[in-house]
């Protein structure tokens, strides 16, 4: 019922509070580190942690996301979003959202990705850029869904992680 046309949501509100409770006895979780990534839908909610929820979640490496729902395969969005296409459908939208980016954010992408179009990660570049906000962004040539299931993507995905969130302490 909560994702129920608010895919942006996420469950985020619950797992930020479940992450500051587990910090608490928890010592070595550092909450001014904290980073998040997903791959497809996950790659959607990852883009949305730091455009959302930017004052808690730091960095994200969004890989092939489905960033905007009016564009993605019909059947997979009525199931979250209903139809008509109404207005929640922007309200959710990472390309709307773009503007509020507050965290650090890499796009990945297969320019060969034939579950969501590529063209979805490039309207949220496209809109990160006409906000004038700074990300990272890679499109793997001959790559499918998935450029995390790449050696070369894991090792980007964890440089970037060690550059913005640091090491273990």
């Amino acid at each position: 019922d909560v994702a129920w046309k608010n895919l942006a949501d996420s469950g985020f509100p619950d797992l930020i509070l479940w992450i500051q409770a587990a910090a608490k006895d928890r010592p070595w979780m550092d909450l001014t580190r904290v980073g998040v990534v997903g791959t497809s839908a996950g790659g959607q909610n990852a883009a949305s942690a730091v455009m959302r929820f930017g004052d808690f979640y730091h960095a994200a490496v969004a890989d092939c996301g489905c960033h905007d729902n009016r564009m993605d395969k019909v059947w997979w969005n009525e199931l979250w979003m209903g139809n008509p296409v109404d207005e929640s459908y922007a309200r959710n939208s990472n390309v709307t959202a773009a503007k509020d980016l507050r965290g650090k954010l890499f796009l990945m992408v297969g320019e060969a990705d034939t579950n969501v179009d590529p063209a979805s990660t490039q309207q949220v570049v496209d809109a990160l850029i006409r906000a004038g906000k700074d990300f990272e962004h890679l499109v793997a040539p001959n790559v499918g869904h998935g450029v995390l299931g790449t050696p070369y993507g894991q090792r980007r995905m964890a440089e970037f992680f060690l550059r913005h969130l640091g090491g273990p302490k």
